[in-house]
C-alpha cells in the first residue's frame, strides 16, 4: 500500500513543505522542472518547497518534513543523479511518497517503479501531478490519467494544460546559476519555455517516444510575465529552452517582439534545427535586431551517413549554409553534437575538427560536445532501426541506456580518452582552443598520423569569444565522476 494512502484526513499535504520538489540538474539554469509545477501546486492551494541539489546542499530537514517528494528528470544526467537522491531519501525517510516526473521518467517507468518510485508521470506532467497529490490527500487509489503507479502503467499525458506562471520563490537566486558570458562581461541569465515537445521525429531524440511529433505552446502572456519576473530578479539575458524555438515561428516571434518592446536591452538565445534555419532564414535578421546573441542547433554530425541514420533532416552542406545564415544576422552559431555513433568513422571524427577550425567555430563549440556518445534509452525510436542492430547490446538498466560497441575498437578507446580529458579541462576552466587542439591530437594519433597537431605557439591577439552560457556540460552527456561524487558528499555529509 502507498505510504500516504489513508493518512491525510488532517490535510497534512496542505502544510508548508509537506510537498517537496527536487531538481538534480537542468543545464545550469534555475530548474523549470520545479518552478512550473510549483506554480500549478500553489494555484491548487498547496505550499510546496523546492530543492536544487545542483547548487544546494541535501537538506535533511526538508526531506524528513515532506510527505510527498517529486523528483524532476527532464534529461539523462538528471535521471542518473535523481535515482541516487531517491535511494538516499528511502534511507532517511522511507514512509514518504516518491514521484519521478519528466521526459526520462516515462522512458524508464518500469525500472523506477520497481526500484525507487511510488509513481511516475511523463509528458505534460503538471496537471497529473496535482491530481495525484489531490488523490493522495483524499486517501483514494483511483487510476489517474498519465500517472503510473506500482502495478499500473500509464501513457505520457499529452493534453493541453491551463498554464500558470512559474513560481521561483523557493529556489536559490539567479546568481547561483550559469551566466551569459559576452566579451569580458558576465551577466545574470533567466530561463523560460515558449513551447514543449517537438514536431519532428529525429530517431535518437528522447522527446520522440514521449511526444510522438506533438508540441504544445505556452500562452504568450504567461511567458512574458515570467520574463518580467526574471528581469525584476536581475536577469539581463533570457534562454528560451524550447526543444525547437521555431516549431511555432509565429508564436515565438510574437513573444520576442513584445519582450524587446518592453525590455529593449534584454538579450536572448534559443535552440532550432538546421532544417528550420534554412526554412525560416528570412526571420534571422529580425531575431538578431531583437536581441538574439547566439543560438544552438543540433548539428549532431557532419557525416551524411550518420545524419541519414538519425533522420535529422539536413546534410553536411546544409550545416555550412545554416552557419552562414545565422552569422549574417549577427548571431553566434553554437552547434550541439553526437560525436560518437556506431556509424561515425575515425576519419569522420577528425573531419569534425577540421570543419570547426575552418568555419572559425573553435570558441563556439563547448568541448563536451566532442565527447557525446549516442544514448539509446528504453523506448528509443532507434531500437526499430535495422542499421543499429549489428552494434546493439543489452539494456544497462541502471545506466538507463542500451549498450553498443563500435566496429572499430579505436573509436571506443578514443571516446574514453577524450571524455576524461574534457572532464579535467572543465574542472580547470581551460580555454576551449587548448582543449580543441589536444582532442584533435588524440584523434590524429589514433589514426596514426605523424604530423604535430598541437596548439599554435603564437597566442591569438585580443581574443574575443562569442557569447555563451557558462555551464560547461550538456543534457545528453553522461554524468561526470565529479558530479556523482559531489552528490554523494552533499547527501551524506548533511546527516
Amino acid at each position: 500500500m502507498d505510504p500516504l494512502d489513508h493518512q491525510n484526513k488532517d490535510n497534512a499535504l496542505r502544510q508548508p513543505g509537506a510537498i517537496l520538489l527536487i531538481s538534480c540538474y537542468e543545464l545550469g539554469h534555475q530548474p523549470h522542472g520545479i518552478t512550473l509545477p510549483m506554480g500549478f501546486l500553489e494555484r491548487a492551494g498547496y505550499l510546496p518547497d523546492g530543492m536544487d541539489i545542483s547548487v544546494e546542499e541535501f537538506d535533511l530537514e526538508k526531506i524528513t518534513r515532506a510527505r510527498f517528494i517529486g523528483i524532476s528528470v527532464p534529461m539523462h544526467t538528471a535521471l542518473r543523479l535523481g535515482v541516487q537522491v531517491a535511494e538516499r531519501i528511502r534511507e532517511v525517510h522511507p514512509e514518504c511518497h516518491i514521484c519521478f516526473y519528466g521526459l526520462y521518467a516515462s522512458l524508464n517507468a518500469d525500472y523506477l517503479l520497481q526500484h525507487v518510485a511510488d509513481s511516475v508521470i511523463g509528458g505534460e506532467y503538471e496537471s497529473p501531478l496535482v491530481a495525484l497529490i489531490e488523490s493522495l490527500e483524499r486517501g483514494d487509489s483511483a487510476q489517474i490519467e498519465g500517472v503510473g503507479r506500482q502495478g499500473r502503467t500509464a501513457d505520457p499525458f499529452l493534453k493541453r494544460l491551463a498554464f500558470t506562471v512559474p513560481s521561483r520563490s523557493r529556489l536559490p537566486g539567479l546568481e547561483k546559476y550559469a551566466r551569459l558570458e559576452y566579451g569580458s562581461n558576465r551577466s545574470l541569465a533567466g530561463y523560460v519555455e515558449a513551447s514543449r515537445g517537438c514536431l519532428h521525429q529525429c530517431l535518437h531524440c528522447p522527446i520522440v517516444p514521449v511526444y510522438e511529433g506533438r508540441f504544445f505552446v505556452v500562452p504568450e502572456e504567461i511567458v512574458l510575465e515570467d520574463i518580467r519576473r526574471l528581469v525584476r530578479s536581475g536577469a539581463t539575458h533570457i534562454t528560451f529552452g524550447d526543444p525547437d524555438f521555431l516549431n511555432g515561428p509565429g508564436h515565438s516571434l510574437s513573444i520576442v517582439r513584445s519582450m524587446h518592446d518592453e525590455f529593449p536591452q534584454l538579450t536572448f538565445d534559443f535552440t532550432a534545427k538546421v532544417e528550420h534555419i534554412l526554412k525560416h532564414r528570412s526571420l534571422f535578421p529580425e531575431l538578431g535586431k531583437l536581441g538574439c546573441v547566439f543560438m544552438v542547433s543540433a548539428v549532431e554530425s557532419l557525416s551524411d551517413t550518420v545524419l541519414g541514420h538519425l533522420e535529422k533532416g539536413h546534410t553536411r552542406a546544409d550545416v555550412s549554409s545554416a552557419v552562414a545564415i545565422v552569422r549574417e544576422a549577427g548571431i553566434a552559431f553554437r552547434p550541439s553534437l553526437v560525436s560518437f555513433t556506431p556509424w561515425t568513422t575515425l576519419d569522420d571524427y577528425i573531419d569534425l575538427f577540421e570543419f570547426v577550425e575552418a568555419e572559425g567555430l573553435i570558441d563556439s563549440v563547448d568541448p563536451v560536445q566532442y565527447t557525446i556518445r549516442l544514448l539509446i534509452p528504453p523506448g528509443s525510436a532507434l531500437l526499430s532501426l535495422p542499421a543499429i542492430q549489428p552494434f546493439l547490446g543489452s539494456l544497462d538498466q541502471t545506466a538507463f541506456t542500451y549498450r553498443w560497441n563500435h566496429s572499430d575498437p579505436r573509436m571506443d578507446v578514443l571516446h574514453q580518452a577524450v571524455a576524461a580529458s574534457v572532464e579535467e579541462a572543465a574542472s580547470t576552466d581551460e580555454e576551449p582552443m587548448v582543449t580543441f587542439y589536444r582532442l584533435r591530437t588524440f584523434a590524429c594519433a589514433a589514426r596514426g598520423d605523424r604530423q604535430s597537431d598541437s596548439v599554435p605557439s603564437t597566442p591569438r591577439p585580443e581574443r574575443n569569444c562569442p557569447p555563451r552560457l557558462t555551464e560547461p556540460w550538456f543534457c545528453c552527456a553522461e554524468p561526470t565522476k565529479s558530479q556523482l561524487v559531489a552528490l554523494q558528499i552533499r547527501s551524506h555529509g548533511s546527516v
